[in-house]
């Protein structure tokens, strides 16, 4: 019955602290004109712009 729905592809990075996550992710979003939606145990992070300087 749902066999000819498109589901998006999903990228997960994790890991501990301090291993470029957010780098890695910034690259990967504007390779594949994607998306980046953070999370940590107890909130979710949407449209939250990170500026590199």
């Amino acid at each position: 019955m749902y066999d000819n729905l498109v589901k998006p592809k999903i990228i997960i990075i994790c890991g501990p602290t301090a291993l470029g996550k957010t780098s890695t992710a910034i690259h990967l979003a504007g390779n594949y004109n994607g998306e980046i939606i953070g999370a940590d145990s107890m909130q979710i992070y949407r449209y939250m712009d990170i500026v590199i300087i």
